[in-house]
């Protein structure tokens, strides 16, 4: 290969990179690259270093120096995927700094989910920590750019939630819908109240988050609620969310004992045409089944599933199901949970009898015992009794009995017709929740970390729930795609088939088992977590070259993928350059 300057009449001369080559005898030459528009500096180079080393003093012109490498394989597989989506599109049809700014924090949510300070920090050109800030050129960024960006995600977060409901949700279809708690940090948020905390914080505020998602576990819409609410309270502005924004008028919804509760299905979910929905009865509402002699426990001799009907509950489905293992699994915990109470009521008990400084008042005896039963929750199971001078317990063997004869079943209840879901279906329908609550395990703790939030601003906490929710998106697809090299299960029907019944625990295909067990795929990869894949990928660097000939220009060198990240951008239909 050589370089050529061509002259071109009237027009500066052409630089042509170019290659000679013999055909039939003759020696002919071909094109390779046009360099006109090359810097000189840059085309000497070339020439140099097509030329070769020189018997001249100094360093050869093909040497270089790594004057920066960045981290980029893991970059370049999560915006490739977040921009596959077509996620820009979706924040807003024309190019922007905001829009930018807010794919570089849903990517850096997904990579290494920080605050916004350190967020920024690990974009800035100065800071760095991957070439994320490079890729889509945010590089020179502070916070106020980004919390002006999350002001701008909120303005847009109506649009966007239509764009996804159009994507995904169909008239007819079924949405799940959840809450989760999450703790707050400060006291300056008008939304945090102290309420009911899902992660045992009970000195800390706390918001209420409500998700709605499309069946397979999608998420459609996010919305913060006050510390403080009620979760049946929230199911009224989901309703009219679905119906009037998203357009979709004949729906399913599935959701929570908690949440389609008699008061909501009466005032919020029948009123309504077109609208059907999928719960369950609560414990209480079991019992009283099992007294009127709707439910019996004889249906479930030689099946685990049974459609019953009862007065209380007129044009609904009822589905009574046991599971032998859910069963015997809450007799253990029951049984460990008793004991455990009564080690701790019987040391209370001695300390009234002992000779020395022995516990004296009806007051201070009461305090003691009530924070053991509420500790473990087996209060109801107690009978207790407490004088100035004395303690004694014995265990309710009655009320332990009736518990004990509803361990494993629980009723789905449900307004759709028979024709429209089967008994199967329908607690299939129901026990699609828990992708719901996987996608809060991944928000809240194992991804994305939602939590703690630091947040003053109400709008701020909900961009930043809302953004949160976006990386959810582009997580979640990520999963599917690369799930053949996770440990996820990519052959769920397989494990389905091995179930028999929709009541009993999911199970795992063979195909997941054996990645399990040997921790390579079929075709002999590594198996990956999601997180660990992102710590491989992370390894694909770019590097910024510098030449040491006189003059050079810097070039850009990436790091050539290993088999299992090339198999990784495979699976996403991604580039390793961006």
């Amino acid at each position: 290969m050589y370089v050529e300057t061509v002259p071109n009449r009237n027009s500066p001369p052409a630089i042509l990179l170019r290659e000679s080559y013999r055909a039939a005898g003759q020696v002919r030459k071909r094109t390779l690259a046009n360099l006109s528009d090359w810097p000189p500096a840059r085309i000497e180079a070339l020439r140099a270093a097509l030329r070769g080393p020189t018997l001249a003093a100094g360093p050869a012109p093909f040497e270089f120096d790594i004057v920066r490498s960045q981290p980029h394989g893991h970059v370049a597989a999560t915006l490739g995927s977040l921009r596959r989506l077509g996620l820009p599109t979706l924040l807003s049809r024309q190019p922007g700094r905001a829009r930018d700014i807010v794919c570089a924090l849903v990517v850096a949510r997904i990579l290494d989910p920080r605050s916004k300070l350190a967020t920024v920090r690990g974009l800035r050109d100065d800071t760095l920590t991957s070439s994320l800030g490079t890729a889509l050129a945010v590089g020179a960024i502070d916070a106020d750019a980004v919390y002006a960006a999350m002001d701008w995600l909120l303005a847009q977060q109506v649009r966007i939630e239509n764009q996804l409901a159009r994507r995904h949700l169909t008239d007819g279809t079924l949405v799940l819908y959840d809450l989760t708690s999450t703790w707050f940090e400060g006291r300056t948020c008008p939304l945090a109240r102290f309420g009911h905390s899902r992660d045992g914080k009970k000195d800390k505020l706390q918001i209420v988050v409500g998700l709605l998602c499309e069946r397979a576990g999608r998420p459609i819409a996010v919305e913060v609620f006050d510390g403080n609410t009620g979760d049946p309270t929230t199911l009224a502005s989901q309703i009219d969310k679905v119906r009037t924004r998203f357009k979709v008028h004949h729906v399913v919804f599935v959701g929570d004992r908690g949440v389609i509760t008699d008061a909501r299905i009466r005032d919020d979910l029948a009123p309504i045409e077109g609208l059907a929905w999928i719960s369950a009865l609560r414990a209480p509402q079991i019992q009283a089944l099992l007294s009127s002699g709707s439910l019996q426990l004889s249906l479930f001799d030689q099946r685990d599933l049974a459609e019953i009907s009862d007065p209380a509950y007129p044009g609904e489905r009822l589905i009574a199901c046991c599971n032998p293992l859910l069963k015997a699994d809450r007799a253990r915990k029951r049984g460990e949970l008793l004991a455990a109470t009564e080690r701790q009521l019987e040391q209370i008990a001695r300390a009234t009898t002992r000779a020395r400084r022995p516990l004296r008042g009806k007051d201070a005896i009461g305090v003691r015992v009530g924070r053991v039963i509420n500790h473990y929750k087996m209060g109801k199971h107690f009978a207790v009794e407490i004088t100035d001078t004395s303690f004694h317990y014995h265990r309710d063997e009655h009320r332990i009995a009736k518990e004990s004869a509803l361990d494993g079943i629980y009723v789905i209840r449900t307004s759709v017709p028979a024709t429209a879901l089967n008994a199967t279906d329908t607690v299939r329908s129901y026990k699609d929740l828990a992708r719901v609550e996987r996608a809060f395990r991944s928000t809240k703790t194992v991804d994305l970390k939602i939590r703690p939030i630091h947040h003053h601003l109400a709008d701020r906490v909900r961009s930043h729930v809302f953004l949160c929710m976006l990386a959810y998106y582009v997580e979640w697809h990520m999963r599917q795609a690369l799930a053949p090299m996770l440990f996820d299960d990519d052959d769920r029907a397989a494990g389905e088939a091995l179930r028999g019944s929709i009541v009993r625990p999911a199970q795992r295909s063979p195909k997941a088992l054996r990645k399990a067990a040997r921790k390579t795929t079929d075709d002999g990869l590594p198996v990956h977590s999601f997180r660990t894949l992102l710590a491989d990928l992370s390894t694909i660097t770019r590097n910024t070259c510098q030449p040491r000939s006189s003059g050079a220009l810097t070039f850009e060198k990436l790091t050539t993928p290993t088999p299992i990240q090339q198999r990784a951008f495979q699976l996403l239909g991604v580039s390793e350059r961006v």
